[in-house]
């Protein structure tokens, strides 16, 4: 994988990003410990890179 590579577009980097931070805030106000998954979409969205989306040929 070329970490220059990036597969994700802005609107989807946002949209990721807020879903993520939500799920950690949640999982830090008590919720579910399943919650912390919010970590993979504020990652991808960080870095511009889903591996999801390279697996199945896609971009943003």
């Amino acid at each position: 994988m070329d970490i220059k590579e990036k597969n994700i577009g802005q609107t989807d980097r946002m949209i990721r990003a807020v879903v993520g931070a939500l799920l950690i805030l949640w999982a830090l106000a008590g919720g579910p410990h399943w919650a912390w998954i919010g970590i993979l979409p504020l990652v991808t969205a960080g870095i511009s890179f889903c591996p999801a989306y390279k697996l199945l040929g896609m971009h943003t």
